[in-house]
């Protein structure tokens, strides 16, 4: 199954839900085997099934039945997808095409991308070869900074604390 998630953000994204009609009209992938969490975007998908909103179970339920992710630049999205060890089609939205304020999505992209976690795509006409290529590809695993980054603070506020306490012992 191929689950697709734009997020929630109050912009469309209709290239990416036009291509993967076009895709599904080309007979690359099929339209049953496809799911959409379609957001703000005004297109409405021809063939395949969708809802605008979904809730966070049924969000997690969706990644966790998918074979392919195909999502937006969120990094909510991304981050949930790689931890379920998802194949991961990430496609930032760009303000060219009215899908955001700015192209932060863009570097969010190029990071995964960098750091072989998703396969990042620029040119929402390469999504054909990305469907297919995207499965034979072994991505890193995700592994969460959140510890090392306590650690860190733990640390530091250890030593700060030592500090204080010295200051008052050596008075």
């Amino acid at each position: 199954m191929i689950f697709i998630t734009l997020g929630s953000q109050k912009f469309q994204f209709n290239r990416l839900l036009e291509e993967v009609d076009i895709l599904i009209n080309n007979d690359v992938i099929k339209g049953e085997n496809v799911f959409a969490q379609i957001g703000y975007s005004d297109y409405i998908p021809k063939q395949y099934n969708y809802d605008r909103f979904l809730n966070k179970e049924d969000f997690l339920r969706y990644i966790k039945r998918s074979d392919i992710v195909i999502t937006h630049g969120g990094t909510g999205s991304i981050i949930n997808a790689v931890k379920m060890d998802k194949k991961v089609i990430g496609v930032p939205r760009m303000v060219e095409f009215g899908e955001h304020v700015d192209n932060h999505q863009l570097e969010i992209i190029e990071q995964f991308t960098d750091s072989n976690l998703i396969y990042g795509l620029l040119n929402i006409k390469e999504l054909e070869n990305a469907v297919t290529n995207v499965k034979n590809i072994e991505f890193r695993n995700y592994q969460s900074n959140t510890q090392n980054v306590l650690n860190i603070l733990e640390d530091y506020l250890s030593e700060v604390e030592n500090d204080v306490f010295q200051k008052k012992v050596s008075k």
